[in-house]
């Protein structure tokens, strides 16, 4: 769809097609073809999932019934970013379960879990598609045996497993005698499983109401099926979105309303996994503080999320950016409720933005990339026992800095010999068209993520470019796929840390706190290998007091 996209016949065309379930709308290559084919399967998950509520609607009142009060969902990218949007969104009914998201690796994020939780009255929610995620495996390989210290052999009863037929993950539940495993219809991707068992268990178990997150879900089908008017359809949405990024606009900013606060970091996997690839792409821009027009560049699209009906009128700050020329678009939920027709929405607009670009948007070959990055360096701390001697490229009051060859030798002649003197000299390669990454390998809390925002604020205001925010090693499986097989347009800032006291894998010869470092190691070596613009700042073990100094210091610039 990349010629004449705005053409209304072309736009029904694929709207059609799509809803036929063409493998060959993104690429004429065979295996290209193969994965688009077993990949389809969310177009039919309204009507799909709708007989199956009632059983999981029972299936959350036992598990109440039983005493359980809290649910902790182990998972990464898709089957994570779902339920925590619609817990965020939602909240807790009354008598249903809190649940919490653990797609973390950091050692204080583990034990953070353990110290707030009751492994009597805890529900474990193990959710991977593939079954082998490496993420998810240690998570319950750790609390599996918190569990079992607690309640003997009936460990099992505190455990579910959603996962694809077949996986090693449903084979371990039915070995360790899990509650429940439900089995996800296999043709459905990861990040477009929103509305399939990855989303709807952990929605049955807040409370939340499935059959009106379904029918919001089954109305969007009707307004962007093939009878429907194209105007105003998920199939135009994607198709400007993609025809922006071909005109060089490309950062998606997305501006919430409220109650929609969360709905963004599933939108930035959905968007940037799907698009960002052979040298092609849409940055999503999530939560980015507000500005005034001239701190933006001419890459921007801004979309308002909002739900309920909007203002006639654009809110002040939108108003001022259409004025001065940048796309602004409205998207409006029908109430919160209307999440489910979200959900949909976005899963085809993106599609069709995937068409406009000529990507395949169901596969993520630079995720795997990193993946097996990661294994190798893994494999490395397992021979030697140790991790391999790095030497820094300035060290001062507690911080390093660490920079590939070819990163060392473009800043040597105006980097500082400091730490935060690199991360200012790594910004200042930044120009028009560029975004700015910081890949934080950190726990998030609402100290270090104040932090990080002021960082994201002094970036822009030094360098003018679209500003990201990912924690690692969950945003390895949302916006890693963009960063190493998108545009060569980031400028990537890593951040590591030392967290405290390692905390064990059961079985496994390391910890979360060597595994988290193996995944840092890895991304870095890709990035590095790709000739992207990166510098990693290792803050020690004073976090809070590290981030204050590279927030000073990148201010200081600004005011230079």
């Amino acid at each position: 769809m990349s010629r004449d996209w705005r053409a209304p016949a072309q736009l029904a065309d694929f709207t059609a097609r799509l809803w036929a379930k063409d493998a060959t709308l993104w690429s004429a290559d065979p295996a290209h073809r193969a994965v688009a084919a077993n990949r389809l399967g969310w177009l039919d998950l309204p009507a799909r999932m709708a007989p199956e509520v009632a059983g999981l609607e029972a299936f959350a009142e036992e598990v109440a019934a039983e005493g359980f009060t809290h649910a902790v969902l182990l998972g990464m990218g898709g089957s994570s970013l779902a339920p925590e949007v619609l817990r965020s969104t939602f909240g807790v009914r009354p008598g249903r379960l809190e649940l919490t998201v653990l797609d973390n690796t950091s050692p204080a994020a583990v034990r953070a879990v353990g110290a707030t939780h009751d492994p009597a009255r805890t529900l474990f929610v193990v959710s991977s598609k593939s079954g082998g995620t490496i993420e998810v495996a240690s998570f319950e390989k750790h609390f599996f045996e918190w569990v079992r210290a607690a309640r003997g052999d009936d460990a099992g009863r505190a455990f579910v497993a959603i996962t694809d037929p077949g996986t090693a993950l449903a084979a371990l539940a039915a070995t360790r005698g899990y509650r429940r495993t439900f089995l996800n219809p296999a043709d459905i991707g990861g990040r477009y499983s929103a509305l399939s068992c990855f989303g709807l268990v952990p929605a049955a178990l807040i409370g939340a109401d499935l059959r009106a997150l379904l029918a919001s879900a089954a109305a969007e089908a009707r307004r962007s099926g093939p009878a429907a008017p194209v105007e105003g359809g998920a199939v135009q949405l994607g198709a400007r979105l993609g025809g922006y990024a071909l005109e060089h606009r490309d950062k998606l900013t997305f501006v919430p309303g409220p109650g929609l606060e969360a709905l963004g970091s599933w939108l930035e996997q959905l968007v940037a996994e799907s698009t960002g690839k052979d040298g092609r792409g849409i940055v999503p821009v999530d939560l980015e503080p507000p500005a005034p027009p001239g701190a933006y560049g001419e890459d921007r699209v801004f979309v308002e999320l909002i739900a309920g009906p909007p203002s006639p009128a654009l809110p002040p700050a939108l108003q001022l950016l259409r004025d001065a020329g940048h796309p602004v678009l409205r998207e409006r939920l029908d109430g919160l409720a209307g999440l489910g027709g979200a959900f949909l929405r976005w899963e085809i607009a993106t599609a069709a933005a995937g068409a406009v670009l000529g990507v395949d948007p169901f596969d993520e070959p630079n995720v795997a990339e990193a993946k097996q990055a990661t294994q190798v360096v893994l494999e490395r701390f397992l021979a030697d026992g140790r991790f391999p001697d790095e030497t820094p490229v300035a060290e001062d009051d507690g911080l390093a800095a660490y920079a590939p060859l070819a990163v060392r030798e473009r800043l040597a002649a105006r980097a500082k010999a400091d730490p935060v003197g690199w991360a200012g000299a790594l910004l200042a390669l930044a120009g028009p068209g560029d975004y700015f990454a910081l890949l934080a390998y950190l726990r998030r809390t609402p100290a270090v993520h104040e932090r990080l925002q002021r960082l994201r604020l002094a970036a822009r205001a030094y360098t003018h470019v679209a500003t990201t925010l990912g924690y690692g090693p969950r945003f390895l499986h949302s916006t890693g796929q963009l960063h190493k097989g998108g545009p060569a347009t980031g400028v990537f800032l890593q951040l590591t840390a030392d967290e405290g006291d390692e905390v064990a894998i059961p079985g496994e010869p390391y910890g979360f706190g060597a595994l988290r470092r193996e995944q840092a190691a890895g991304d870095f070596e890709v990035l590095a290998r790709r000739g992207r613009r990166v510098v990693r700042i290792h803050l020690g073990a004073a976090i809070e007091r590290g981030l204050d100094a590279l927030v000073e210091g990148l201010g200081a610039a600004v005011r230079a």
